[in-house]
């Protein structure tokens, strides 16, 4: 008992010693599982300038696309656990791809860090719908059974789990477009090639909807959004199970000391109450989050439940 005791306090003050000494003069990679360009890599950077001054070492943005993000988290969770290489991306290759039988990644094998923001979906009306509101839309469905088109970013995505929730409470029955990516979604809604889409909220599709060349029915989020007002949330609609957004955060290696996934977690938070920081984000109707690496864990464990139910009673199977 005595020996357990003694490496156990060797081994917190060896932890605190870690935080202390991290980081040293060597840069930090933050892996984004994204494209260059995107809404997540345009926030990755503006976080990484801001830590690179708080920490005092260079934070380096290394984009590493593909599988959805799952590419990006593999590549944390391979890399080596000593507080030099972290990852930012959205929960799903950890909490939706398990249960879809296409999982890339080990949920265990990353560490939760700090959750950044949440990238409501919305759905959106074309010029091909005559419905003004949701439930214009949930009328109009009940009328004519599949004749509605709704058009998601792929089988199995988080807009697909939506129109899954959004069936089965109103009981109707709407025909599922599943494209790959949403470049072509977008295009192809702009020409009216069907009647609805689920998309996450950007800068562009904010634009196109203030043009009138979109219909906002309704918001996945907790809340409305400032650019978007008087657009109700799913929940608000009676539809809280399709009430549903992407969460995006940083992720570390799982063997990384917990001094220095507390220490980063810290640095994070100080790095999202920056007014610069949280107007960029919201002009494109994201939303800044934070919080501890706790919460975080929790955020994703309760997200996986929930989908890996959706999914179960769906019968979604990816790639079908």
């Amino acid at each position: 008992m005595k020996k357990w005791l003694t490496g156990a306090l060797l081994l917190g003050i060896a932890c605190l010693t870690l935080a202390q000494d991290w980081p040293v003069a060597k840069p930090i990679r933050l892996i984004v599982a994204y494209p260059a360009g995107g809404v997540s890599d345009q926030m990755a950077r503006a976080l990484a300038d801001k830590l690179t001054v708080q920490l005092g070492t260079p934070v380096l943005v290394e984009n590493k696309a593909g599988a959805g993000g799952s590419l990006g988290v593999d590549a944390v969770a391979k890399a080596a656990a000593d507080g030099y290489t972290l990852g930012f991306a959205a929960i799903s290759p950890l909490s939706l791809d398990p249960h879809l039988g296409s999982a890339l990644v080990d949920p265990q094998s990353v560490a939760p860090v700090v959750s950044v923001m949440y990238s409501p979906v919305l759905l959106l009306g074309t010029s091909a719908s005559k419905a003004t509101d949701f439930k214009e839309l949930i009328g109009m469905a009940r009328q004519q059974p599949g004749a509605l088109r709704l058009a998601t970013a792929g089988q199995g995505s988080l807009g697909h789990l939506m129109l899954e929730q959004i069936q089965a409470a109103a009981q109707v029955q709407i025909t599922h477009i599943p494209y790959k990516g949403g470049g072509q979604q977008i295009n192809d809604a702009l020409g009216g090639q069907f009647e609805v889409l689920t998309v996450n909220a950007t800068a562009a599709v904010l634009q196109h909807i203030k043009a009138g060349k979109l219909r906002p029915l309704a918001v996945g989020a907790p809340a409305r959004l400032d650019a978007l007002p008087d657009v109700p949330t799913l929940a608000e609609l009676q539809q809280p199970d399709a009430n549903r957004w992407s969460l995006f955060g940083i992720y570390a290696p799982a063997r990384t000391a917990p001094a220095i996934i507390a220490r980063f977690n810290t640095e994070v938070n100080k790095a999202l109450a920056l007014p610069d920081i949280r107007s960029g984000l919201r002009a494109g109707g994201n939303q800044p989050t934070g919080g501890s690496s706790a919460e975080f864990a929790r955020q994703i464990a309760q997200e996986s439940e929930s989908n890996a139910r959706i999914i179960r009673a769906a019968g979604i199977v990816r790639g079908n």
